[in-house]
C-alpha cells in the first residue's frame, strides 16, 4: 500500500511543475453549476492555479469571500499572483489537505472541487470533512474522474499513477456510496461522459448534493 507521504510527494512534484503553464487540469464545469450568490463564502478545495476561486470572489462580491485550498505551495503561490494581479482582493489561498481540512465546522456556504478529490486514500473521510465545513443546507459540486471496473493491484499500487488522476480512481458506485455515507442529500449527477484512460474504461462525473 502506498503511504501517504510517498503520494503526497508525488502529488506535490506534478502540480508544482504545471503550477507555471496553463493547461487544463479539469474534468468539469463546477463553477457555472455551484450556483453561487451576492456575499456567500465559497471553498474551492484544490484549487490549483486559483483562476476558479477568483472568480468566484467576484461573483460573490465584496461582502463574499472565496477560498481556494491546495497541496502545492507553488499553486498557492502562483493563485495568489493572479489574484493580486486582478485587484481581488476577496480571494484567499491557503496551503492545506482535503481529508483534513483546517476550517471550523460551518464555515461554508457552497463547497466546490474539480478532478481533485480522486487523489484522496480516503474518499469518504473526504466527503465528510466536505459535509462538517459547509452550513446546513450547504450544496457541493464536484467534477471528478472515476473507474467504470475496479482497477488492478499494480495501477492503485502505482504513486505516479495515483498523481495523474489515474491510479486512485474508484468506481462510480463506491464513489457515491462515500458521498452518501458522508450525510449528503439530493444527490445529483449533472452531467456524465464516459471515456478511456490509458487503456481502462473511465467516466467523468459533476455531481451536486445538499448538506
Amino acid at each position: 500500500m502506498i503511504s501517504e507521504n510517498e503520494l503526497q510527494d508525488r502529488i506535490k512534484i506534478r502540480y508544482e511543475g504545471e503550477s507555471s503553464q496553463d493547461c487544463v487540469l479539469s474534468c468539469g464545469n463546477t463553477l457555472q453549476e455551484l450556483d453561487i450568490k451576492f456575499g456567500e463564502i465559497i471553498l474551492d478545495l484544490g484549487c490549483g492555479r486559483g483562476e476558479d476561486t477568483i472568480e468566484a470572489a467576484i461573483m460573490v462580491g465584496p461582502e463574499g469571500m472565496a477560498i481556494g485550498l491546495d497541496l502545492s505551495e507553488a499553486m498557492i503561490i502562483e493563485a495568489i499572483s493572479r489574484a493580486t494581479n486582478k485587484k481581488v482582493t476577496n480571494a484567499v489561498f491557503t496551503k492545506g489537505k482535503i481529508e483534513s481540512l483546517p476550517f471550523p465546522e460551518n464555515s461554508f456556504d457552497a463547497v466546490m472541487s474539480n478532478c481533485v478529490i480522486n487523489h484522496a486514500q480516503d474518499k469518504s473521510k473526504a466527503y465528510r470533512e466536505i459535509h462538517r465545513v459547509l452550513i446546513p443546507n450547504g450544496r457541493f459540486v464536484v467534477a471528478d474522474a472515476m473507474s467504470k471496473y475496479p482497477l488492478p493491484a499494480e495501477v492503485k499500487d502505482d504513486p505516479e499513477a495515483w498523481a495523474q488522476c489515474f491510479g486512485g480512481a474508484i468506481t462510480e458506485e463506491e464513489y457515491l456510496d462515500s458521498i452518501l455515507e458522508a450525510g449528503f442529500r439530493k444527490v445529483e449527477i449533472l452531467s456524465r461522459r464516459e471515456y478511456i484512460k490509458n487503456g481502462y474504461d473511465f467516466i467523468s462525473l459533476t455531481i451536486k448534493a445538499v448538506k
